[in-house]
C-alpha cells in the first residue's frame, strides 16, 4: 500500500513527518490521527510492525521470540489482544497484532512504505522551524520536502552493539541481531556472550540443537520467573506502594523462594540491588544450568583460532560465538546536537520532547520494567496534544514549553540505576507514566 506520489511543499508544510511504523510509530500515528493533526508517515519496510515483523530486514527478532511481559500489561488499552492470544505472545502473534491495529484504525494510508529517511534538518532559526526531510523510495533518487514538525519513532533495538575482542576468531562470530532460527546451532560448540533476556532465551534455544552450550557472563542478574502462583508474574503485586529500599528487600526475598540462588550454578552474584538493572525474565535458563545443559563461563579475554581464552585463565574451543550484547540508540538521519545528545543518550524532556525545539519529538526512547505498549501510547498522547495545542495557539502549550526547557524531572522512582549505556534512558514505570499522563492532562 505504498504511496508513490511526491508531495508538494504546500502539502507538507502543514504536516508532521512521522518516521517509523513499528509499535511506537503506530501509537504516534493513531494519536495524531485521533486529534486531527496532519502527518505523513515514513517506513523503510513494506509494512508495519517494526522489529516485530520478522520479514523486515532490520528486524532483530528470531523465530522463537516471545514477549517477556504478559499481554495484559503490554497491549494498547484501546485495542486489547484477542482472548486466544497466549499470555506471553510469540513474535508471530505480535506481528499480527500490530498489523490488525494498523488495519482497525486505517493507519496504513498515512504511510509511504519502502521509504527510507536519509536526513532531517531544521530550516531557519527559532524554536519551531520547518524541517527539511530527505528520503528515498524503494532505493530511488533522493527527494526532499519541508514539514511542520518531526516525530522520530524508528525504534531502539535495531543497531547492534557488537563488542571488540582482542585476537582473531576463525569460527562464526555473530551478533544476536543476525540470529533467526535454532538451526544455526546444529552440531556446533556454542558460546553465547551476555546473559540478558535475549542471551538467555537463545541459550535455551541452542540446548536442543548444539553439541554444547556455554554462557559467558560478566555481571550478575536477577532472574524472574514468567509465572508465579500460576499467574503471569507481572500481573501480581503493585497494589501497595512501598519505598524503593523496602520493595527491593521484600521482592528479592520472594524471588529467592521461586528461583533460589543463581550463584549455585556458577553465575556471579549481582553487585547491585534488585530493580537497579533490568531483570532477566527467564527461569528456563536456570533449569538448563541445573541439568548441565548450559555451563557458565566468565568474561572473554581474547580469541585465537577456534579458542576462546577467558579472564579466569581457562580456555575452550567453539565453532560459534554469538554476542547477545544489546543495541545502540541509532538516529542516523539527524545530527546528535539537534537531539540534545549528551553522554550515552539524548537528553529529552520525559525522554520525548526536545528542550530546544517545540516541534521535534522522539517516541519509544524508554525502557522500564513493565512499561508496555500503553506506556508508549501515553507518550504519543502527550506529543499529539502538544502539537495540537500549539497549532491552535492554546495558552496550555506555554506551560509545557517552560517545563521542557527547565530542569528535568526525576523519573527514577528513587532507584539508583546502573550507569550503563542500555540503562541511559531507563525510568521507573509508575513515576514515568504518572508524569507523562499529568503533562498530557494539562493540555486537554
Amino acid at each position: 500500500m505504498t504511496t508513490e506520489t511526491t508531495p508538494t511543499v504546500a502539502d507538507t508544510r502543514t504536516q508532521i513527518a512521522l518516521i517509523g511504523a513499528g509499535p511506537s510509530g503506530l501509537a504516534a500515528a493513531r494519536n495524531l490521527q485521533k486529534l486531527g493533526v496532519p502527518f505523513q508517515g515514513f517506513e523503510a519496510h513494506t509494512d508495519v510492525g517494526g522489529l516485530w515483523n520478522i520479514e523486515n530486514p532490520r528486524s532483530t527478532v528470531y523465530e522463537s521470540a516471545h514477549l517477556i511481559s504478559s499481554k495484559h500489561t503490554t497491549e494498547f488499552t484501546e485495542f486489547p489482544m484477542r482472548p486466544e492470544v497466549a499470555d506471553y505472545p510469540s513474535q508471530r502473534e505480535m506481528r499480527q497484532y500490530f498489523m490488525d491495529f494498523a488495519a482497525h484504525f486505517s493507519l496504513r494510508p498515512h504511510y509511504w512504505f519502502g521509504t527510507r529517511v536519509l536526513k532531517v534538518e531544521p530550516v531557519g532559526e527559532g524554536a519551531a522551524p520547518l524541517w527539511r526531510v530527505t528520503w528515498s523510495q524503494h532505493g530511488g533518487p533522493a527527494q526532499t520536502a519541508e514539514f511542520k514538525g518531526v516525530v522520530i519513532a524508528n525504534g531502539t533495538l535495531a543497531e547492534p552493539n557488537m563488542p571488540r575482542f582482542e585476537g582473531q576468531f576463525d569460527g562464526e562470530l555473530l551478533h544476536t541481531s543476525a540470529y533467526k532460527s535454532a538451526e544455526l546451532f546444529k552440531g556446533k560448540r556454542v558460546l553465547v556472550v551476555g546473559a540478558g533476556n535475549s542471551g538467555c532465551d537463545i541459550a535455551v534455544d541452542a540446548v536442543h540443537y548444539a553439541r554444547s552450550v556455554d554462557l559467558s557472563v560478566r555481571r550478575g542478574y536477577y532472574f524472574v520467573p514468567k509465572y508465579v502462583f500460576g499467574q503471569p508474574a507481572d500481573t501480581l503485586g503493585g497494589k501497595f506502594k512501598m519505598p524503593p529500599w523496602l520493595k527491593q528487600k521484600i521482592d528479592s526475598v520472594v524471588l529467592q523462594w521461586f528461583t533460589g540462588d543463581p550463584a549455585r550454578f556458577g553465575l556471579p552474584k549481582p553487585d547491585y540491588k534488585m530493580y537497579e538493572s533490568h531483570p532477566v525474565v527467564n527461569s528456563l535458563v536456570l533449569h538448563h544450568l541445573g541439568h548441565g545443559d548450559i555451563h557458565v563461563k566468565p568474561d572473554i579475554a581474547r580469541l585465537q583460532g577456534h579458542t576462546v581464552f577467558f579472564k579466569d585463565g581457562s580456555a575452550q574451543d567453539y565453532d560459534l560465538v554469538l554476542c547477545a550484547t544489546g543495541y545502540k540508540l541509532h538516529y542516523p538521519f539527524i545530527d546528535h546536537s539537534l537531539l540534545n545528545w549528551n553522554g550515552m543518550a539524548p537528553q529529552l524532556y520525559l525522554n520525548i520532547l526536545s528542550p530546544r525545539f517545540d516541534n521535534l519529538a522522539v517516541m519509544g526512547m524508554i525502557e522500564a520494567s513493565g512499561i508496555g505498549w500503553q506506556g508508549r501510547y501515553e507518550q504519543a498522547e502527550l506529543v499529539a496534544r502538544f502539537f495540537k495545542a500549539q497549532s491552535e495557539g492554546s495558552p496550555r502549550a506555554e506551560a509545557l514549553r517552560q517545563a521542557k526547557a527547565g530542569p528535568p524531572p526525576d523519573l527514577s522512582g528513587g532507584f539508583k540505576y546502573l550507569k550503563l549505556e542500555r540503562m541511559a534512558y531507563y525510568v521507573h514505570k509508575d513515576t514515568y507514566r504518572n508524569a507523562v499522563r499529568a503533562a498530557a492532562a494539562a493540555l486537554a
